[in-house]
């Protein structure tokens, strides 16, 4: 992944993984700032409960955003 443009994201180093999927340090360049991208893993986008997770997981962090 690293090194890869997704849309306007260009992927840069691993963040993290866990029991929801990778995450990745990203530059957006649109905005010209450093962004996290998670990335489920296939099952789990046709789980309608993982899916609703992840949505509110993505809620908490849009109001309370990390600097990295």
């Amino acid at each position: 992944m690293i090194g890869k443009t997704l849309g306007h994201y260009e992927i840069s180093a691993p963040l993290g993984r866990g029991g929801m999927g990778e995450v990745y340090v990203a530059d957006d360049l649109n905005l010209n700032r450093k962004v996290a991208l998670k990335f489920l893993p296939d099952a789990f986008t046709g789980d309608p409960e993982r899916m609703a997770r992840f949505e509110r997981e993505a809620s908490i962090h849009l109001r309370c955003p990390e600097r990295f």
